[in-house]
């Protein structure tokens, strides 16, 4: 089984979620021409980092996002893993994730679990406590965002499920790129799973951003590197691999959790 994955990296308008909001349309429609079974966008994309200015800004309940993903999946007929948008829910702001099927329907939802201290996040936003685990185009897959990346066990646990594909949308600042591309391999390796992760290029006005978003292979074989272009990058995900790496080295089964603290 092969599914075709768009990795939707774009320069996010800062404080602008309606020039964002149709970028995000335009980048669906060109995925689904291009016959992708799932397009996925960077963290953050409706506000960029603009916390300061959350309470003006952020999508109340995440209603706008969930309306506009309802009707671009539908048209389209693609799902959608949905980077991450700024959200207001009952008084918190939030970094969440949604995760559409082909139908318009709502699959998955996920709240950042580890909050950035460098860029503030913990003055502004309120930690998730839940995993993101679901079914997208027939494939069992699991998302996180950003700064989740650097918690190994935090990915362990959600993957334990039996995720096939890991999503990663992120704003991962070009000074720490060597670094994104390392510990998305490791990623991979360790919990013999596709990765597919997607950051945005551009400036803020703190930091510049550089792309590289990256599909890897269960090996850690890069598939596709988006480079720092605006745009869609496709990769092919041949799931049928992950009977090869998880047969011979079946680490999940393994593992010996009550050791581990």
């Amino acid at each position: 089984m092969k599914i075709k994955v768009a990795l939707a990296q774009f320069n996010i308008q800062f404080a602008d979620p309606a020039a964002n909001q149709q970028r995000v349309a335009e980048l669906t429609a060109e995925a689904a021409k291009g016959g992708a079974d799932v397009i996925i966008f960077p963290e953050m994309w409706n506000t960029g980092y603009a916390l300061d200015q959350l309470d003006q800004l952020a999508d109340e309940g995440g209603k706008t996002t969930a309306q506009l993903f309802y009707r671009l999946a539908r048209q389209n007929q693609i799902g959608i893993v949905g980077g991450s948008v700024a959200v207001k829910d009952n008084g918190h702001f939030y970094n969440r994730t949604l995760v559409v099927d082909p139908l318009g329907q709502v699959v998955g939802q996920y709240d950042k679990v580890h909050l950035f201290r460098l860029m503030n996040e913990h003055k502004y936003l309120t930690a998730g406590d839940q995993e993101n685990y679901f079914r997208l185009a027939g494939v069992p897959g699991a998302s996180f965002i950003c700064y989740d990346l650097r918690f190994p066990e935090w990915v362990r646990t959600v993957a334990r499920h039996g995720a096939a594909v890991l999503y990663f949308p992120a704003e991962w600042p070009a000074v720490r790129i060597p670094q994104w591309e390392l510990m998305l391999k490791a990623r991979a390796v360790e919990n013999q799973a596709f990765v597919v992760a997607v950051n945005r290029v551009g400036d803020d006005p703190d930091n510049h951003y550089n792309g590289h978003s990256l599909a890897i292979d269960p090996l850690g074989n890069v598939i596709a590197d988006a480079g720092e272009q605006d745009g869609i990058t496709y990769a092919e995900l041949d799931l049928d691999q992950l009977a090869t790496v998880r047969g011979p080295i079946p680490v999940f089964v393994d593992r010996r959790p009550d050791l581990y603290k």
